[in-house]
């Protein structure tokens, strides 16, 4: 069934975000298609874009465009978060650590998410100070759930037991 022209982007932007909320990939990627113009290019559509390339698993769109919402916009830490990852799941750590580098000039003191990424990064190239520093910075900002999720994630499985033991 054909969808009226008449929607406004905002309200395809939360329909996909919405999608996306229910797991219906297809779904927000085809509400995405529907805008026109150049909103299509604007940062609300392209941060739902991003989010819905991390959902699709595909590395190199979210990159691209988390780069360039990144670049357009650095305020917007859910896309150096993005960008970041994205190399990360490309395997492009160190570029992925780069980039929270500079974004953490930006947003350092209030992005717990940030300082976790980093120390995930910092642990897969081998830095074991660093991978502590920037997770004791995470769950100073974010609570101990970061903590709860260390031990869970297998990209900081070699200090598994320096971080349980971490107050």
């Amino acid at each position: 069934m054909p969808r009226p022209s008449n929607i406004p982007t905002s309200t395809r932007v939360a329909y996909a975000l919405g999608y996306l909320g229910l797991g219906l990939v297809k779904e927000a990627a085809d509400e995405l298609e529907t805008i026109e113009g150049t909103d299509r290019l604007s940062i609300p559509v392209m941060l739902a874009r991003i989010e819905l390339y991390m959902e699709a698993k595909d590395w190199e769109l979210l990159v691209a465009a988390a780069k360039g919402v990144a670049r357009a916009d650095p305020t917007r830490e859910r896309a150096w978060i993005g960008w970041a990852y994205g190399l990360r799941c490309l395997e492009q750590v160190a570029e992925a650590r780069t980039v929270l580098l500079e974004a953490d000039l930006l947003h350092g003191k209030t992005c717990a998410l940030l300082h976790y990424n980093l120390a995930c990064y910092e642990c897969l190239l081998g830095d074991t100070a660093a991978t502590m520093t920037r997770l004791r910075r995470a769950c100073k900002i974010g609570g101990k759930q970061f903590k709860t999720m260390a031990l869970d994630d297998t990209d900081l499985k070699p200090m598994w037991g320096q971080i349980a033991e971490m107050k």
